[in-house]
């Protein structure tokens, strides 16, 4: 895969261009990279520093090559404007991949860049060749909001867990053999809107269940850390364990140590649109799922996931909820759950059947003069 901009671009074919707006190195970086594999196409290196500067080569890239086609994954303003301008101005069609509502996301941070926000996608949406989802929730969305094309590629997980994984990690953060581990591996970065970082239902959830065989482990790093460690007193480094960041390539081996994953998702236009990129981490470390009534935990559901009540993770009925479940948990109870993760249908986050299937969407995209 090439990267354009190295050489005297007027004197090349017409390229494929695809980018991602969290920017080169990014997890969304590879996988656009990854579901674009089988095509000819050129990498445009995104920096997320300096997103002006990038949008602006970006657009001088597409002016002057006036590509066959722009592929963005992610929604980032500074990109996502460069697409808008260069479909009124060059005519140049492009294709957006996402795993987040946008509206909604942002409305998170406030009610004007929430309606912002909104606006924004839509108009995306309405002047795109085609969108990716990470879910068939957001494909639906999409279409409905003009989107002539849709397909969903929910992502895949980079690494299997190494042998012996699971009893190295556990000596290494000092969990007993015997001890349920609860946890997940996420940015730990405080929302002051609602009040939370991943992983404080599960903090206060293990405090107050007053089990000592149940542990606590947070994997990350963030402005929220620091909110962890006030939430695990004096529990922090017992019954509850917050190592820090992992390097990506040893998160696997950090899962394989736990006896539970949880995606914190709540139950609105944000959490309920989702998957996470988690859930196909978990399913190949064979961990059961912790999560709320969204529509994923319905209908990927073969015996692994517990669903909890409450509107969000954040919520006090989640996190009773959480506490009860925690108090009474049986080993027996736990072992058959982690047997039907371990047996789970893995076919939708099969990475090669999703890059079959993006080839073939780009491929008609295409054909059909990226009209969609």
């Amino acid at each position: 895969m090439k990267r354009p901009g190295t050489s005297d671009a007027r004197s090349r074919p017409r390229p494929i261009v695809c980018f991602a707006t969290q920017g080169r190195g990014h997890i969304e970086d590879e996988r656009i990279a990854a579901l674009l594999g089988e095509l000819e196409v050129e990498r445009f290196d995104f920096d997320r520093a300096h997103k002006l500067r990038s949008a602006f080569r970006l657009a001088r890239i597409a002016l002057a090559r006036r590509p066959r086609l722009l592929v963005m994954e992610g929604t980032g303003t500074a990109g996502g404007l460069v697409l808008l301008a260069m479909r009124l101005l060059a005519r140049v069609p492009y294709v957006v991949s996402s795993g987040d509502a946008v509206g909604p996301f942002l409305g998170l941070h406030s009610r004007a860049l929430g309606l912002l926000g909104a606006a924004y996608e839509r108009v995306l949406c309405r002047n795109c060749a085609g969108f990716v989802g990470w879910t068939p929730y957001l494909v639906g969305r999409a279409m409905t909001f003009g989107a002539p094309r849709g397909m969903t590629a929910a992502g895949w997980t980079r690494s299997e867990p190494a042998g012996g994984a699971r009893e190295r990690v556990r000596r290494e953060l000092g969990i007993p053999e015997w001890a349920i581990v609860v946890g997940l591996a996420g940015s730990l970065h405080w929302n002051d809107r609602v009040g939370y970082v991943y992983g404080a239902e599960i903090v206060q959830a293990v405090r107050r269940a007053g089990r000592e065989d149940v542990v606590a482990c947070v994997l990350g790093d963030g402005d929220g850390l620091q909110r962890l460690r006030e939430l695990a007193g004096e529990d922090l480094g017992g019954r509850v364990l917050l190592p820090g960041r992992v390097p990506p390539e040893l998160v696997p081996d950090y899962l394989a140590a736990f006896d539970i994953g949880s995606l914190s998702q709540s139950v609105d236009a944000v959490g309920s649109f989702r998957y996470t990129t988690k859930l196909s981490e978990y399913l190949a470390a064979g961990l059961p799922v912790l999560t709320g009534q969204v529509p994923a935990a319905y209908d990927l559901d073969e015996g692994y996931i517990w669903r909890l009540p409450g509107e969000a993770p954040w919520g006090s009925q989640f996190i009773d909820a959480l506490t009860a479940l925690l108090a009474g948990l049986e080993r027996a109870e736990l072992d058959e759950r982690r047997a039907a993760a371990a047996a789970a249908h893995a076919e939708l986050f099969d990475r090669a059947a999703q890059q079959r299937r993006m080839t073939a969407f780009v491929t008609d995209i295409l054909a059909d003069g990226g009209r969609g």
